[in-house]
């Protein structure tokens, strides 16, 4: 019966199959533009697959919720990961994917309100109704504390470099506008990468083929996930997508494909938060 559900899922995708989403993708090795049939057909032939996404980018939602359903007509998927899932919801994921005709809101598997629902909606509703596992990639609230008052030692040769790590740092910093106590740089590094770590685990224990999605900083060939993977099991390098917007730059030492999309009006995000510190 599970595998009769399956076929009958993916003959549905691929009689609703819709049309790919706008947007530019370049082969990063090559150099070469590529249609979203090349790209599909290059990425179905990875066992393990990670895309990396501007979280507030409403096209790169669309192009995840395509590539997902584009996938699961061409090979039979082995899971899906998310960073926006962390373990404590695996069980109420798990038993919503046992029943997937029951209704249900995103407060039945307590869907964290820090990723807007109206943007993640659509991909998770779609994830939940496949026979396919959908698995939590990130860390716990506690588990993260637990880091945060006692960084952990981080092993590995690649992923633990001193270059690495300042420009980690350097990137913390920044997304905090320079407001973050400098004190604090340490533990949010250590964060950071375990939160990396964390992924590469939940991306190497999966059933292949496949597919974490994650943001862009985490998905880099050059700083996040990959280079976890490489020191933890270098001959199962996941293949890396990365969807950016059109003016910003991607090279082959960051990802092997990008997916560029119209870029979105920029938000003074650093104004809006020094006016909340009273600065």
């Amino acid at each position: 019966m599970k595998y009769l559900s399956a076929l009958i899922f993916s003959l549905c995708l691929a009689v609703s199959a819709q049309a790919a989403p706008a947007g530019r993708i370049i082969d990063l090795h090559t150099g070469q533009s590529l249609t979203p049939a090349q790209l599909l057909e290059q990425t179905a032939r990875a066992e393990r697959l990670v895309v990396g996404e501007k979280h507030d980018n409403p096209a790169h939602h669309a192009i995840e919720l395509w590539l997902v359903e584009q996938l699961a007509t061409r090979r039979s998927t082995g899971a899906h990961l998310l960073e926006m899932l962390v373990p404590s919801q695996q069980a109420a994921v798990a038993a919503l994917q046992a029943n997937p005709t029951r209704l249900w809101l995103p407060e039945d598997i307590a869907w964290s309100k820090g990723w807007d629902w109206t943007l993640y909606g659509p991909l998770l509703r779609h994830l939940m109704a496949a026979p396919v596992p959908l698995l939590a990639a990130n860390l716990d609230r506690d588990e993260i504390m637990a880091i945060y008052q006692n960084p952990p030692q981080l092993d590995g040769q690649h992923s633990n470099t001193a270059a690495l790590r300042e420009q980690l740092s350097v990137e913390i910093r920044d997304s905090h506008c320079g407001l973050l106590p400098e004190a604090q740089i340490p533990a949010m590094l250590a964060v950071q990468q375990q939160r990396d770590r964390r992924m590469a685990e939940a991306l190497l224990a999966a059933p292949t083929p496949a597919l974490l999605i994650a943001g862009a900083f985490h998905a880099r060939k050059d700083r996040g996930v990959p280079l976890h993977v490489q020191d933890l099991a270098p001959a199962k390098l996941p293949r890396v997508l990365l969807l950016a917007e059109e003016g910003a730059e991607v090279s082959a030492a960051q990802a092997d494909w990008v997916w560029f999309t119209e870029a979105m009006p920029e938000q003074d995000y650093c104004a809006e938060l020094r006016a909340k510190h009273g600065q």
